[in-house]
């Protein structure tokens, strides 16, 4: 079962994660000729940061917990319409005070 709902958020999140990598990439391509010891450290954390960011996004097992987790919450939310309109009723209401007391 695919939500389009949920697939159009995950592919934006893919595409700006590509767009950071990329910047990321070109970032650690200009500073390789520093030689200073703190800007090798930081190259070397962006690295495995981005490496490890691109796993837990591409990784199967997580898309599908994902997944279960947000036919949960529809299922929660159809079962519960009247509360969850309440809620954000309410939520809405006290922001709208907050807002208004500025």
């Amino acid at each position: 079962m695919r939500n389009g709902a949920f697939d159009s958020p995950i592919r934006h999140l893919r595409k700006d994660l590509q767009c950071v990598a990329r910047d990321a990439e070109e970032l650690l391509r200009a500073t390789a000729d520093v030689t200073n010891e703190r800007v090798q450290e930081a190259r070397y954390r962006t690295q495995k940061t981005v490496q490890r960011a691109f796993d837990n996004l591409y990784d199967r097992r997580m898309q599908r917990r994902v997944r279960k987790y947000a036919r949960y919450t529809d299922a929660y939310v159809r079962d519960h319409s009247w509360a969850i309109i309440g809620a954000v009723a309410g939520v809405a209401l006290v922001v709208g005070l907050l807002a208004r007391r500025e």
